[in-house]
């Protein structure tokens, strides 16, 4: 009986956690050899090259930032507003995604191609704050506006080492979500 090979899954997510720990250029396959315990020789029964092992781990972070969290949300209870911040919670909780996306965010100041797809993922992202803000504010221009301000939060407040005054990190948060997503009755007071 032959050795099994390690599955392509495993190549795939042993990349998108050294690329969060390490950046881009740290991706390589002797690397992921190593710390996956095998030979590099099975990596090349998955994958042509290194490229196309970059493009499957784009691909399944897309999947788990924007697929696998709209559809956990479309399953979700609550108002299409209670749907954005789960989505937000989902996407940039401290789990190992935020760190990958910050990631990828890095190489795509490098790389134009990781560029279109994050912009890709990014208008994916901001049409759901659109769809949701927009229904509790009839004017575009503000809902683009509060839309652009809760994206920048969920992804800003991670490079924030600014102090609160006595209050948390996650106090103040929530208060400046409630401001963004106030439809002229909440966030008073």
């Amino acid at each position: 009986m032959g050795a099994r090979r390690t599955p392509r899954e495993v190549w795939v997510q042993e990349g998108l956690r050294t690329l969060a720990a390490g950046g881009i250029d740290a991706v390589r396959v002797e690397v992921l050899a190593k710390k996956l315990g095998v030979t590099k020789g099975g990596f090349y029964g998955y994958f042509a090259d290194r490229g196309a092992l970059l493009t499957h781990m784009l691909d399944a972070w897309e999947r788990a930032c924007v697929d696998d969290v709209l559809e956990r949300i479309e399953h979700a209870s609550g108002d299409v507003l209670e749907k954005a911040r789960l989505a937000g919670q989902l996407t940039f909780a401290d789990d190992g995604l935020l760190e990958i996306d910050l990631a990828v965010r890095d190489w795509a100041r490098r790389d134009a191609a990781v560029a279109e797809r994050l912009r890709r993922v990014d208008n994916r992202r901001m049409q759901l704050l659109r769809d949701a803000i927009g229904t509790v504010c009839s004017d575009p221009d503000e809902v683009e506006a509060r839309s652009l301000l809760a994206f920048c939060m969920a992804i800003g407040h991670h490079f924030l080492a600014a102090d609160h005054l006595g209050r948390t990190s996650a106090e103040v948060r929530a208060r400046a979500s409630a401001i963004i997503l106030d439809d002229g009755r909440r966030a008073r007071g």
